[in-house]
Protein backbone atom coordinates (compact mmCIF):
# COMPACT_ATOMS: atom_id res chain seq x y z
CA UNK A 1 0.00 0.00 0.00
CA UNK A 2 1.52 3.69 -0.83
CA UNK A 3 1.70 5.39 2.27
CA UNK A 4 -0.39 8.43 2.56
CA UNK A 5 -2.10 7.66 -0.52
CA UNK A 6 -3.20 10.94 -2.24
CA UNK A 7 -6.02 10.72 -4.18
CA UNK A 8 -7.42 13.97 -6.47
CA UNK A 9 -10.06 13.71 -7.97
CA UNK A 10 -11.66 16.44 -11.02
CA UNK A 11 -15.19 17.48 -10.97
CA UNK A 12 -16.85 19.05 -13.50
CA UNK A 13 -20.42 19.37 -12.09
CA UNK A 14 -22.24 20.22 -9.08
CA UNK A 15 -23.33 17.39 -6.74
CA UNK A 16 -21.17 14.54 -8.32
CA UNK A 17 -18.49 13.50 -5.91
CA UNK A 18 -16.56 10.85 -6.45
CA UNK A 19 -19.05 8.52 -5.89
CA UNK A 20 -19.44 5.22 -4.40
CA UNK A 21 -15.69 4.57 -3.50
CA UNK A 22 -14.99 6.66 -1.00
CA UNK A 23 -15.96 3.90 1.55
CA UNK A 24 -12.61 2.05 -0.23
CA UNK A 25 -10.45 4.78 -0.16
CA UNK A 26 -10.83 5.61 3.34
CA UNK A 27 -10.43 1.63 3.88
CA UNK A 28 -6.59 2.95 2.07
CA UNK A 29 -6.23 5.37 4.25
CA UNK A 30 -6.52 8.14 1.49
CA UNK A 31 -6.14 11.41 1.98
CA UNK A 32 -8.28 12.97 -0.59
CA UNK A 33 -8.86 16.42 -2.43
CA UNK A 34 -10.31 17.97 -5.61
CA UNK A 35 -10.39 20.46 -8.38
CA UNK A 36 -14.10 21.15 -8.86
CA UNK A 37 -13.77 23.09 -12.68
CA UNK A 38 -17.92 23.88 -12.17
CA UNK A 39 -16.99 26.67 -9.67
CA UNK A 40 -14.30 28.30 -11.61
CA UNK A 41 -15.08 32.12 -13.29
CA UNK A 42 -15.72 31.36 -17.10
CA UNK A 43 -14.42 34.81 -17.69
CA UNK A 44 -10.66 34.32 -15.98
CA UNK A 45 -8.19 32.09 -17.59
CA UNK A 46 -7.47 29.05 -15.65
CA UNK A 47 -3.04 28.81 -15.07
CA UNK A 48 -2.36 25.29 -15.25
CA UNK A 49 0.11 26.25 -11.80
CA UNK A 50 -3.62 26.37 -10.06
CA UNK A 51 -3.76 22.24 -10.33
CA UNK A 52 -1.78 20.40 -7.95
CA UNK A 53 1.48 19.44 -8.72
CA UNK A 54 1.65 15.93 -10.44
CA UNK A 55 4.13 14.65 -8.67
CA UNK A 56 1.57 15.04 -5.49
CA UNK A 57 -1.18 13.01 -6.56
CA UNK A 58 -0.75 9.02 -6.41
CA UNK A 59 -4.29 8.30 -7.96
CA UNK A 60 -6.61 10.83 -9.93
CA UNK A 61 -10.40 10.15 -10.28
CA UNK A 62 -11.57 12.02 -13.70
CA UNK A 63 -15.83 12.54 -13.07
CA UNK A 64 -18.24 12.78 -15.76
CA UNK A 65 -19.82 15.92 -16.44
CA UNK A 66 -22.84 17.60 -19.01
CA UNK A 67 -20.23 19.20 -21.36
CA UNK A 68 -18.95 17.87 -24.44
CA UNK A 69 -14.65 17.28 -24.22
CA UNK A 70 -14.90 19.52 -27.53
CA UNK A 71 -16.38 22.41 -26.14
CA UNK A 72 -13.23 24.27 -25.23
CA UNK A 73 -14.71 27.68 -26.29
CA UNK A 74 -17.21 27.35 -23.67
CA UNK A 75 -15.22 26.13 -20.83
CA UNK A 76 -11.59 27.09 -22.01
CA UNK A 77 -10.57 24.82 -18.63
CA UNK A 78 -10.73 21.84 -20.38
CA UNK A 79 -8.08 22.88 -22.32
CA UNK A 80 -5.45 23.16 -19.70
CA UNK A 81 -7.10 20.14 -17.99
CA UNK A 82 -6.19 18.07 -20.95
CA UNK A 83 -2.76 19.63 -21.05
CA UNK A 84 -2.34 18.89 -17.04
CA UNK A 85 -3.68 14.71 -17.67
CA UNK A 86 -0.77 14.73 -20.90
CA UNK A 87 1.90 15.45 -17.69
CA UNK A 88 0.46 13.41 -15.43
CA UNK A 89 0.26 10.22 -17.49
CA UNK A 90 3.22 10.64 -19.10
CA UNK A 91 4.79 10.02 -15.65
CA UNK A 92 3.07 6.20 -16.23
CA UNK A 93 0.46 7.26 -12.67
CA UNK A 94 -2.63 5.59 -12.03
CA UNK A 95 -5.60 7.35 -13.37
CA UNK A 96 -9.30 6.38 -13.83
CA UNK A 97 -12.09 8.36 -16.13
CA UNK A 98 -15.52 7.74 -15.86
CA UNK A 99 -17.99 8.84 -18.99
CA UNK A 100 -16.80 12.56 -19.35
CA UNK A 101 -13.47 11.61 -17.70
CA UNK A 102 -12.57 8.30 -19.87
CA UNK A 103 -12.99 10.91 -22.79
CA UNK A 104 -10.91 13.53 -21.59
CA UNK A 105 -8.05 11.38 -21.14
CA UNK A 106 -8.60 9.74 -25.09
CA UNK A 107 -8.87 13.60 -26.23
CA UNK A 108 -5.72 14.65 -23.89
CA UNK A 109 -3.86 11.78 -25.78
CA UNK A 110 -4.71 12.31 -29.21
CA UNK A 111 -7.77 10.15 -29.36
CA UNK A 112 -11.19 11.33 -31.27
CA UNK A 113 -14.61 11.82 -28.94
CA UNK A 114 -17.34 12.40 -31.27
CA UNK A 115 -21.49 12.30 -31.07
CA UNK A 116 -22.31 8.54 -30.64
CA UNK A 117 -24.94 6.65 -33.49
CA UNK A 118 -27.69 6.84 -30.44
CA UNK A 119 -27.71 8.53 -27.10
CA UNK A 120 -27.71 6.21 -24.14
CA UNK A 121 -29.95 7.39 -20.76
CA UNK A 122 -30.30 4.09 -18.07
CA UNK A 123 -29.54 0.86 -17.16
CA UNK A 124 -27.86 -1.56 -20.03
CA UNK A 125 -25.72 -4.66 -20.45
CA UNK A 126 -22.18 -4.20 -21.24
CA UNK A 127 -20.46 -7.30 -22.51
CA UNK A 128 -16.03 -8.07 -22.19
CA UNK A 129 -14.10 -8.07 -25.34
CA UNK A 130 -13.29 -11.29 -27.23
CA UNK A 131 -9.26 -12.18 -26.89
CA UNK A 132 -8.59 -9.53 -24.07
CA UNK A 133 -4.86 -10.35 -22.98
CA UNK A 134 -4.79 -12.28 -19.48
CA UNK A 135 -2.64 -9.65 -17.93
CA UNK A 136 -5.44 -6.80 -18.00
CA UNK A 137 -8.09 -5.95 -15.91
CA UNK A 138 -10.12 -8.92 -15.94
CA UNK A 139 -13.94 -8.04 -16.69
CA UNK A 140 -17.42 -10.42 -16.11
CA UNK A 141 -18.56 -11.64 -19.74
CA UNK A 142 -21.65 -9.49 -19.32
CA UNK A 143 -22.67 -7.11 -16.45
CA UNK A 144 -25.15 -4.48 -15.93
CA UNK A 145 -24.26 -0.71 -15.14
CA UNK A 146 -25.94 2.78 -15.92
CA UNK A 147 -25.06 4.91 -19.03
CA UNK A 148 -25.43 8.39 -19.53
CA UNK A 149 -24.01 9.86 -22.49
CA UNK A 150 -24.74 11.77 -26.42
CA UNK A 151 -20.52 11.62 -27.09
CA UNK A 152 -18.69 8.37 -27.16
CA UNK A 153 -14.36 7.73 -27.46
CA UNK A 154 -11.82 6.29 -30.22
CA UNK A 155 -9.76 3.74 -28.46
CA UNK A 156 -6.44 5.61 -27.83
CA UNK A 157 -3.30 4.71 -29.82
CA UNK A 158 -1.65 1.26 -27.50
CA UNK A 159 -4.45 0.94 -25.56
CA UNK A 160 -6.57 -2.59 -25.31
CA UNK A 161 -10.00 -2.52 -25.71
CA UNK A 162 -12.15 -3.95 -22.91
CA UNK A 163 -15.97 -3.71 -23.72
CA UNK A 164 -18.47 -2.94 -25.59
CA UNK A 165 -22.19 -3.23 -26.48
CA UNK A 166 -24.24 -2.97 -29.28
CA UNK A 167 -25.20 0.67 -28.98
CA UNK A 168 -21.26 1.89 -28.22
CA UNK A 169 -18.29 -0.40 -29.07
CA UNK A 170 -16.16 1.62 -27.40
CA UNK A 171 -17.68 1.36 -23.23
CA UNK A 172 -13.84 0.81 -21.85
CA UNK A 173 -9.73 0.63 -22.71
CA UNK A 174 -6.90 0.30 -20.65
CA UNK A 175 -3.46 1.80 -21.43
CA UNK A 176 -0.33 0.02 -19.32
CA UNK A 177 -1.40 -1.44 -15.75
CA UNK A 178 -2.22 1.99 -14.74
CA UNK A 179 -4.81 3.91 -16.59
CA UNK A 180 -9.08 2.70 -16.86
CA UNK A 181 -11.15 4.59 -19.10
CA UNK A 182 -14.98 3.96 -18.98
CA UNK A 183 -17.90 4.93 -21.15
CA UNK A 184 -20.08 4.14 -18.30
CA UNK A 185 -20.87 5.15 -14.75
CA UNK A 186 -19.64 2.21 -12.29
CA UNK A 187 -19.39 5.04 -9.49
CA UNK A 188 -23.44 6.43 -9.55
CA UNK A 189 -24.92 5.84 -6.12
CA UNK A 190 -28.83 6.01 -5.77
CA UNK A 191 -28.39 9.40 -4.07
CA UNK A 192 -26.22 10.96 -7.15
CA UNK A 193 -28.33 9.37 -9.33
CA UNK A 194 -31.75 11.09 -8.05
CA UNK A 195 -29.70 14.37 -8.15
CA UNK A 196 -28.43 13.82 -11.90
CA UNK A 197 -32.44 13.45 -12.52
CA UNK A 198 -33.24 16.54 -10.89
CA UNK A 199 -32.24 17.97 -14.20
CA UNK A 200 -35.22 18.06 -16.66
CA UNK A 201 -33.29 20.35 -19.16
CA UNK A 202 -30.27 17.71 -19.42
CA UNK A 203 -33.11 14.66 -19.67
CA UNK A 204 -34.87 16.80 -22.29
CA UNK A 205 -31.85 16.29 -24.44
CA UNK A 206 -32.20 12.50 -24.57
CA UNK A 207 -33.93 10.55 -26.50
CA UNK A 208 -34.43 7.08 -28.33
CA UNK A 209 -34.41 3.40 -27.93
CA UNK A 210 -31.57 3.59 -25.73
CA UNK A 211 -33.25 5.82 -23.24
CA UNK A 212 -34.99 4.80 -19.92
CA UNK A 213 -37.89 6.86 -18.74
CA UNK A 214 -36.37 9.09 -15.48
CA UNK A 215 -39.51 7.50 -13.89
CA UNK A 216 -38.13 3.92 -14.21
CA UNK A 217 -34.83 5.18 -13.23
CA UNK A 218 -36.22 6.79 -9.62
CA UNK A 219 -37.14 3.56 -8.97
CA UNK A 220 -33.91 1.39 -9.50
CA UNK A 221 -33.46 -1.41 -7.01
CA UNK A 222 -30.45 -0.62 -4.58
CA UNK A 223 -29.18 -3.92 -5.56
CA UNK A 224 -28.45 -2.69 -9.26
CA UNK A 225 -26.04 -0.55 -8.15
CA UNK A 226 -23.70 -2.74 -6.68
CA UNK A 227 -22.00 -4.62 -9.64
CA UNK A 228 -20.69 -1.26 -10.73
CA UNK A 229 -19.31 -0.54 -7.69
CA UNK A 230 -17.79 -3.32 -6.46
CA UNK A 231 -16.11 -3.42 -10.09
CA UNK A 232 -14.65 0.46 -9.58
CA UNK A 233 -13.24 -0.65 -6.41
CA UNK A 234 -11.50 -3.28 -8.14
CA UNK A 235 -10.34 -1.30 -11.29
CA UNK A 236 -8.61 1.17 -7.92
CA UNK A 237 -6.90 -1.68 -6.60
CA UNK A 238 -5.77 -2.99 -10.40
CA UNK A 239 -4.23 0.60 -11.32
CA UNK A 240 -2.99 0.73 -7.59
CA UNK A 241 -1.30 -2.74 -8.53
CA UNK A 242 -2.57 -4.25 -5.43
CA UNK A 243 -5.70 -6.91 -4.81
CA UNK A 244 -9.33 -5.10 -3.57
Amino acid sequence: MIPHLKVHYFQHIAGEGFGSCHPYLKQLHAEISATEFFALPLDRPLEIEALPQVEDVDLLLIMGGTMSVNDEANYPWLKIEKRWLRRYLALGKPAIGLCLGGQLIASALGAAVSRNAVQELGWTAVRKVNFVPQECFQLPEQFSVLQWHSETFEIPKGAVHLAENPACRNQMYQIGRNVLGFQFHPEITPETLALFLEDDDELALYQGACVQPAKALRNSPREKFIEGNQMLNKAIAYVLGKTA
